[in-house]
């Protein structure tokens, strides 16, 4: 664990204003699926699943690590998402223990628009974001060199 920094007011008030972009966003984010029908988490399951790295398949335990959930909270998610025709699980070729997670061609086209609404609702955003990121950089860097 690092040492503690002495804050100034204007620190905290930067770390306040950075809780309340991200919390505006994810507002944003809730409202835009539940819009389409979707609950928050599905939403987020979705995008997780598409957006696993390097083109693996997205298995529930690497589902829960990312949504930072239990796994049983993840195979439960999973069952809502295939129930719903937005996903399926498959037997893992590879290791037919395990089952992956796939989106559906309905999953997709969701999605698709959910994902352009969060990307342009980001591009208005990131100003004041990177703003707020730099600020906070600042308080980071005068506190490693002032040791």
């Amino acid at each position: 664990m690092t040492e503690p920094t002495t804050l100034r007011q204007q620190d905290y008030e930067t770390l306040a204003d950075l809780r309340y972009a991200l919390r505006q966003f994810m507002d944003f984010s809730a409202s835009a699926a539940q819009l389409e029908g979707l609950p928050a988490q599905q939403h987020q399951a979705l995008l997780a699943i598409k957006g696993n790295r390097n083109g693996e398949p997205m298995t529930v335990g690497t589902l829960a690590e990312r949504l930072i959930i239990a796994p049983h909270t993840a195979t439960e998610l999973v069952s809502r998402l295939v129930d719903s025709r937005l996903a399926e699980r498959r037997v893992d070729p590879e290791d037919r223990r395990r089952q992956t997670v796939h989106l559906t061609g309905k999953a997709e086209e969701l999605l698709d628009r959910l994902s352009g609404a969060h990307l342009a609702e980001i591009r208005g955003r990131a100003p004041k974001l990177v703003a707020l990121l730099t600020q906070l950089e600042k308080i980071s860097l005068a506190s490693t060199s002032s040791d």
